[in-house]
């Protein structure tokens, strides 16, 4: 694989006093509408029309996503375990079910077949 040469940002790249433009504007948008889903706890409680600089948006955008991050870690930790595959392979292997099936079948076929009084 080629590598490829990667420059080093110049320090005129990023501006904390720079005024938030409409691309990171849109992107604060799409995490406030992440940030909503997460459960209460999780949430900031930043109000975003309040960001200005470019260094109150790095700042609201890295505490989203810590949070996002929590909060899937938690989901993770107190999920379910999951359900053994033998017992579900064992309750596929049981035909109880089926033969009761079959009865009520063969029962309907018979009181349709007989004549009627």
């Amino acid at each position: 694989m080629a590598i490829v040469p990667v420059p080093k940002p110049r320090r005129s790249s990023m501006n904390q006093n720079r005024p938030v433009s409409s691309l990171l504007k849109t992107q604060i948008l799409h995490l406030q509408e992440a940030e909503f889903r997460l459960p209460a706890k999780f949430q900031t409680n930043i109000y975003i029309h309040s960001i200005r600089t470019e260094g109150e948006a790095g700042e609201y955008i890295r505490q989203v996503t810590r949070a996002i991050h929590d909060a899937h870690a938690t989901r993770i930790a107190r999920s379910k375990p999951k359900r053994k595959p033998e017992r579900a392979f064992e309750m596929a292997a049981s035909a109880s079910p089926h033969k009761k099936k079959a009865k009520r079948v063969a029962k309907k076929e018979r009181s349709k077949t007989r004549p009627k009084k």
